[in-house]
């Protein structure tokens, strides 16, 4: 059996890869869990300059998920390229950066310095919802979405993986705009934007007001999203939402997922990912399949008059 998967021109040893925000730079994680048994790892979101991010309280707890404004705060691209991407060198994992910027020019000059030696691919965050700037912006905006994506094509020769919103009415069209731009992948999706409230004071529980809803609560709105946006161009998708188990994985893969991002269940359960590959074997083993790949994007839909027509 084998867990290995093609994407964007990278050979990954299985599927599993860890989330931007959730996993530090890695470097965090050394001692608790062997980085060497994931397929990559996405860095925290990088700005040319330090980050400080936003005020505290930035985490809230919800029903099955957590709510964060943390405001991506990093060290900023030189900085890891010159500190933290060396202590990743001696793992065999991939190294996917995360770029971000307030303008067009600033992710492209990110990505730029990105290019390093032991950067396999760039993430780019044009998707969050926890900054005043960029973010959702720009991947709320088909024509921002394009313009960001094409200026980060034209400055780096390594793949290039717009993250997706799914605060907008039709992502679709956005993956579109990606794959049009020059996009080799995609992930999908960011966090869900969310507000809780503390009822005492009658003010939001996180002090940017508004935050990223992530976790098992928002799994079945992602799968959806993933399974829309791999049907609606030709380069891979990466599912990102609410995965804690094999079958949480699965579901991402069968829907026509090429690899996964774990995220929120990093906090929860650094053995996650051993768990979950041990999983995955053990379903193409139950199924008699030879290789992950023979799951991507086999869902299959019952005939309408099989379901009643599948009314509301």
């Amino acid at each position: 059996m084998s867990l290995a998967v093609q994407l964007a021109g990278l050979r990954l040893k299985n599927p599993l890869i860890a989330a931007s925000g959730t996993f530090g730079y890695g470097v965090e994680y050394e001692g608790i869990l062997d980085l060497s048994r994931l397929g990559g790892i996405v860095s925290k979101g990088l700005y040319l300059e330090p980050r400080d991010g936003c005020a505290v309280p930035r985490i809230v707890e919800t029903p099955s998920g957590l709510l964060n404004a943390i405001g991506l705060q990093g060290v900023g691209i030189r900085a890891f390229v010159r500190d933290v991407l060396p202590r990743l060198d001696g793992y065999d994992t991939a190294v996917i950066v995360n770029v971000c910027g307030d303008t067009v020019e600033e992710y492209a000059e990110v990505a730029r310095i990105a290019e390093a030696p032991g950067v396999d691919a760039l993430e780019i965050n044009i998707s969050c919802p926890n900054v005043k700037k960029g973010g959702m912006a720009f991947g709320g905006d088909p024509r921002m979405t394009h313009e960001v994506v094409a200026a980060v094509r034209k400055a780096t020769r390594l793949p290039v993986i717009p993250k997706l919103s799914p605060n907008v009415a039709d992502v679709t069209v956005f993956a579109r705009v990606c794959e049009e731009a020059g996009a080799d992948a995609l992930s999908c999706i960011n966090t869900l934007l969310g507000l809780a409230v503390d009822v005492e004071r009658r003010m939001p529980r996180l002090a940017f007001g508004t935050g990223g809803l992530s976790g098992p609560a928002i799994r079945p709105v992602a799968v959806r999203m993933a399974w829309q946006a791999a049907r609606a161009v030709r380069i891979p998708v990466i599912g990102i939402g609410g995965i804690a188990s094999a079958e949480d994985a699965l579901e991402f893969l069968i829907a026509g997922c090429r690899a996964v991002q774990i995220g929120t269940a990093n906090f929860v359960d650094p053995g996650v990912y051993s768990r979950i590959l041990a999983g995955l074997e053990d379903y193409l083993r139950r199924h008699g399949r030879e290789s992950i790949n023979d799951v991507v994007g086999s869902l299959r839909f019952p005939d309408a008059e099989e379901t009643g027509g599948g009314g509301c």
